[in-house]
């Protein structure tokens, strides 16, 4: 029960109170619940549309975009702020771009993608509620959520100190995979459009890992969080842009 609460209390803004502190196998544990948080977002977004769904659409597709970003405490922007400044003003360097990510402060280019990911989460938010799609709602965040479970699995974390270092020394590989696939089955309640938003996902996925490993030798907490940011928004685009298609 514990790494389920961890979680819980890592990834929400929901007040959480662990009546000990963890130990480095529990944190790693945690990461395995990480989908199951995701699906626990995505049906609150789902409820939120269901009960709202009278509200004219641009109204709508804005509040579920302020409680999926409210829920989360921002965590994932502000990993993906730190990570876009890094990318951009740490010109090919690892060392240099390991630094940036600590700085506190966020530059142009940081707020710039900010500004970027959220318009593409709205204007497909959009769409999507137009098309009365409410259930796809759910998909995006256990998506979202899987990516940490990719990452620690194929990815060498690069800081030898904090939470990320010690969930890659003890999370349970085999426990991983199996969670990974099984979460990735239900976008077959979508059929091809599910299918092809999945394939998009895992091509997302690699490219970002290439990428990380291309720059800083592997992952940091804060491409993590960029990472889950960037899948959200690209499998949403994704789904909506196949919807329409096919």
């Amino acid at each position: 029960m514990t790494p389920f609460l961890i979680a819980i209390q890592f990834l929400t803004i929901f007040p959480i109170h662990l009546k000990a502190m963890p130990s480095k196998q529990q944190n790693a544990q945690s990461l395995l619940f990480y989908p199951l948080v995701g699906l626990m977002f995505g049906g609150i977004l789902y409820a939120v549309a269901c009960v709202l769904h009278a509200l004219p659409v641009v109204l709508l597709s804005s509040v579920i975009l302020v409680i999926w970003i409210w829920a989360t405490g921002g965590l994932h922007l502000d990993g993906l702020a730190d990570t876009a400044d890094a990318w951009v003003g740490g010109f090919a360097d690892k060392q240099r771009t390991l630094a940036i990510m600590k700085d506190p402060a966020c530059g142009p280019i940081g707020v710039l993608s900010l500004i970027i990911i959220c318009v593409i989460k709205w204007s497909a938010l959009y769409v999507l509620l137009e098309k009365q799609l409410y259930a796809a709602l759910i998909l995006f965040p256990v998506f979202g959520r899987l990516v940490p479970l990719f990452l620690f699995l194929t990815t060498e974390y690069v800081r030898d100190t904090g939470l990320g270092s010690a969930i890659a020394q003890h999370i349970s590989k085999t426990w991983a995979v199996l969670i990974f696939a099984i979460s990735l089955l239900f976008s077959g309640y979508f059929v091809w459009v599910g299918l092809v938003t999945a394939i998009i996902f895992i091509l997302t996925l690699l490219y970002l890992r290439f990428k990380f490993i291309q720059r800083i030798g592997g992952i940091t907490g804060d491409t993590v969080g960029a990472s889950i940011e960037i899948t959200e928004a690209v499998c949403l685009l994704s789904f909506v842009i196949a919807s329409v298609y096919l």
